[in-house]
């Protein structure tokens, strides 16, 4: 019988699936390897398309990623969406750094059967034996650090991959590096900003909490296009929900998602204003402040329903002089060959243009107002990405040129290949030391910061064409990062300065965020050092607590009228009475200072204490038994107390006490059965005599006597004598009764019946004997 076709199985088995991702006709060759990072992808990429791939999350878990993203819950969880060990159809999207794969742009593949996709190959004979010995004979590497609690706040650094382990090929590689060189220059007496990204740690667990990363998904926007089931109530998680059964509306969606960016707005110049009491006067604004503007079906204009808002907040930072810039996402690339990425690219470039142009800032703050961009992927060559580019950018509207610059970054392009891009273009650069640290042309310069000095008059330059304040970006890596890819992940703080020029402005890109802006001022002592103390653990001095309403009372279940209406009346006069204090309570603190920290500036926390912003947790302990274990050499009574010398005696008197007692009791129990037994006997006894003298008749007669003697002592002690006919007589004989010896305790009187046969035709005898 001829084999099947293996592709023809696999399109009657199998059920629909993606189509591998098309490439542009533009081949530059194959992309440099990289390192293993485990396992890839087959190549084709899953539909994002809600309506035709059920595996499609949105806002929190968006296709639309972003650096400004700050905790875990506002990252693309791929592992969540794509589980390799639930479903292995489902390819992971997570690809090398060269790629330039925009997950935005997915949403327009659909998705086609089986019988388009290449089949997959079977593995060869002996395959999976030589990977398992490889795996045995694989060295140990440095194990992956412990993933902390998932209900603990994680400010996680969105820059840096998760930590993977290396090989051991690339640990050797990344050991053998020649060491860094840097400088020992510090930029100080510091007269620049120093600055963070888009999340304040503190502000962000006050009561009402304050940030500006509120988001939805697609999913939530369609469904608010409904009306709510009960109009005039107060939108409810479950008892007031949009109606689906009546009909929608793109308007009401729309101002749902309106709602949302409102609210991020407005607390931004809480934020502005709290930085600026404690010294700080740099941030970058977080670009998930509006969901999905620059979604190709859900974008929205910020005008005219931001307009007012974000003014209000470019007047707090022009009074402040406060700096704000933006930086889009990794996945907004100007080099690409796909057309896709690049339509998604320059729609959110117009959105963050139009953001920043909505602040009304003051001249030099709004030149200042720059975006900061990645160059991206390579795609195999650089050159020829340069080349699209420098084409992509010549096409950009004059306001996203006059605010675009461009940042080295940690996967391929170093300072020494966008330099030259940027002095030619007209474009600021930024240089970012941790960056450049891991990605450098080491055929020019060293790692470190001491060679990268010489090129500060150059970088520097390209700032001064347009008039802008020089900005660059600092981080560290964490210390047990060995590898190049491990080194990307930043530590949550930074334990010194770069040697960058004092005037300039630094982003310090952290995890913990203001904290290690407030970590450097205490080491160097730079200006605003002193305004801040440390926090009282788990407790907030400058949040106005919600008050309780007094619990009612029980009233029993049988009341007149009257004993109802009375209590009713304590009840009101109570609550009148208490009302003015709750009010008083809540007043206590202005709705300005909430949050600010207090009078004492507590508003700093020590590395690695994030959970004091929050109160302690309610730890319910388990129900366990009441006893306590008693101390080495001691003994406990049952009622757990500690037994005494003289709890002891006591305990022994009364031990011997009852002993006594029973004793006691024993013995006159004993005297009143033997005289009950000595009364019972002479009577019988006067009965037995009778019986005798009954059989002796029945002999002298000449008959035969049938003599059957029975005792019953125990109970009934007498005997009785019946006639049986005219030859037997039947006679229930009473024998001695044996008494117990006196031995002072209670002796048993149960009676154990033992018969006795005798083959013997004049006579049949059963007997009772007492133990």
């Amino acid at each position: 019988m001829p084999k099947r076709k293996s592709s023809t199985a696999v399109a009657q088995s199998t059920p629909v699936q993606d189509p591998p991702l098309q490439i542009s006709a533009v081949d530059h060759g194959p992309p440099p390897k990289r390192a293993a990072r485990g396992s890839r992808s087959s190549g084709r990429k899953a539909s994002t398309n809600p309506d035709k791939n059920a595996n499609v999350l949105d806002a929190l878990e968006a296709f639309r990623a972003s650096p400004d993203a700050d905790t875990k819950d506002e990252r693309i969880d791929l592992e969540k969406m794509f589980n390799k060990e639930t479903d292995d159809s489902l390819p992971s999207l997570v690809e090398n750094g060269d790629s330039d794969t925009p997950l935005s742009e997915l949403s327009d593949i659909d998705s086609v059967t089986e019988e388009n996709a290449p089949p997959a190959k079977a593995p060869k004979k002996g395959e999976k034996a030589k990977k398992a010995q490889a795996t045995d004979e694989k060295p140990a590497v440095p194990a992956k650090a412990k993933k902390p609690d998932a209900k603990e706040p994680q400010f996680l650094d969105p820059e840096a991959e998760d930590e993977e382990e290396a090989d051991e090929e690339e640990i050797k590689a990344a050991l053998s590096r020649p060491p860094p060189v840097n400088s020992g220059v510090l930029p100080l007496p510091w007269k620049g900003r120093l600055g963070y990204a888009c999340l304040n740690t503190y502000l962000r667990f006050s009561n009402p909490p304050v940030f500006s990363s509120r988001t939805c998904r697609i999913a939530s926007i369609l469904e608010n296009r409904h009306p709510l089931s009960h109009p005039n109530e107060p939108p409810h998680a479950t008892k007031n929900r949009p109606d689906r059964e009546q009909p929608a509306s793109v308007r009401r969606g729309q101002e749902f998602v309106e709602q949302l960016c409102l609210a991020n707005i407005r607390d931004i110049p809480k934020m502005l204003r709290w930085n600026d009491r404690y010294g700080i006067k740099f941030m970058r604004l977080s670009s998930e402040m509006f969901p999905f503007a620059s979604h190709p079906e859900y974008g929205y204009k910020l005008a005219p329903f931001a307009s007012e808002a974000l003014a209000e907040v470019g007047k707090v930072a022009g009074e402040l002089g406060h700096r704000l810039t933006t930086h889009p996402g990794q996945f907004t690339q100007l080099g690409s060959p796909r057309k896709p990425v690049i339509d998604n690219a320059l729609r959110d470039l117009d959105y963050h243009t139009e953001l920043l142009s909505l602040l009304k800032l003051p001249p030099q703050q709004d030149r200042d107002a720059v975006m900061i961009l990645h160059l991206g992927g390579v795609f195999g060559d650089k050159e020829a990405t340069l080349a699209r580019f420098r084409e992509n950018y010549a096409i950009l509207p004059q306001g996203v040129k006059d605010r675009l610059v461009l940042e080295n970054d940690d996967v391929s392009w170093s300072v020494h290949d966008l330099l030259p891009l940027c002095e030619e273009l007209n474009i600021p650069m930024v240089l970012d030391f941790h960056h450049h640290n891991i990605i450098f042309d080491s055929t020019q310069i060293r790692e470190g910061t001491e060679d990268i000095i010489d090129l500060y008059p150059r970088i520097m330059a390209t700032w001064k064409r347009k008039k802008i304040t020089p900005k660059m970006h600092y981080s560290e890596p964490t210390p047990e990062a060995i590898t190049g890819r491990q080194r990307r992940k930043h530590n949550p703080r930074v334990a010194t300065l770069p040697p960058c020029p004092n005037k300039m402005d630094l982003m310090i890109e952290a995890k913990d965020k203001e904290q290690a802006v407030f970590e450097l001022m205490r080491t160097f002592k730079l200006p605003g050092f002193e305004t801040f103390n440390d926090i009282i653990p788990h407790v907030r001095k400058d949040d106005n607590k919600p008050v309780k309403p007094p619990a009612k009372k029980k009233t029993p279940k049988k009341k007149t009228k009257k004993q109802q209406e009375e209590e009713e009346d304590e009840d009101s006069a109570a609550a009148a009475d208490e009302e003015p204090a709750q009010q008083q309570q809540q007043q206590v603190i202005a709705e300005d200072e909430v949050g600010m920290g207090g009078p004492d500036g507590r508003v700093y926390w020590p590395p690695g204490q994030e959970h004091w912003l929050r109160p302690v947790k309610k730890v319910v302990k388990p129900k366990t038994d009441n006893k306590k274990a008693a101390p080495p050499g001691k003994e406990l009574d049952e009622k757990g107390r500690i037994v005494t010398a003289a709890m002891k005696r006591k305990r022994v008197k009364e031990e011997e006490d009852a002993v006594n007692r029973a004793q006691k009791e024993g013995e006159e129990m004993a005297r009143k059965v033997e005289e009950s037994v000595d009364v019972k006997g002479e009577e019988e006894g006067v009965e037995g005599m009778a019986v005798e003298k009954t059989v002796s008749k029945a002999k002298a007669k000449g008959g035969k006597a049938k003599v059957q003697s029975n005792a019953d002592v125990g109970a009934k002690g007498k005997g009785k004598a019946k006639a049986k006919g005219k030859d037997s007589v039947k006679v229930e004989e009473e024998e001695p009764m044996v008494t117990a010896p006196k031995l002072g305790r209670r002796q048993s009187t149960r009676g154990k019946k033992v018969g006795y046969a005798e083959d013997e035709e004049t006579e049949e005898l059963e007997f009772t004997m007492l133990i």
